[in-house]
């Protein structure tokens, strides 16, 4: 099982170094670390061409600013590994708690994990009614705009 980490970065020169330990010290797992830089401006960059770049597996440098959006699209294009794990680069999510994320997926008990500042850190399995509605117009959605397609139970074919 391969996992990749994919870093949408933007002027976070301040912490980015000690993301990526954190992410290094899990033994979760084989991994592969994508950082994708949004064009920053105060030495991210710098950090990324020049100390991190033996640290790390992948590092996609935007042209110009277009926004975490992009940049997550481009590191999960770039990914190679069974499970997508997206960490933003301000410490906010700690990476001890990937196994929170990752564990439901491999057990066969999710496709998909979303983690929540919100919510707290127990997993929940979400069936509500309105959220069976949202997950049926964001596989339409996703499917339309990746061209992918899924069975009736949102399964990728």
């Amino acid at each position: 099982m391969k996992i990749s980490i994919v870093i949408p970065c933007f002027n976070e020169k301040n912490t980015i170094e000690e993301i990526v330990k954190k992410i290094k010290k899990q033994d979760i797992y084989n991994k592969e670390i994508i950082i994708i830089d949004d064009f920053s401006t105060d030495g991210t960059r710098e950090l990324l061409k020049g100390t991190l770049k033996n640290s790390v597996e992948k590092i996609i440098l935007n042209e110009k600013n277009f926004g975490k959006g992009y940049s997550v699209n481009q590191g999960i294009k770039s990914s190679t590994g069974n499970i997508v794990l997206i960490q933003d680069a301000d410490l906010e999510y700690d990476p001890a708690d990937y196994s929170k994320l990752i564990d439901p997926i491999v057990n066969g008990y999710a496709d998909v994990v979303y983690g929540s500042r919100f919510v707290g850190s127990e997993q929940k399995r979400v069936l509500f009614f309105w959220h069976s509605i949202g997950n049926f117009f964001f596989n339409i959605t996703f499917k339309y705009v990746h061209k992918f397609k899924f069975n009736r139970y949102g399964k990728l074919l």
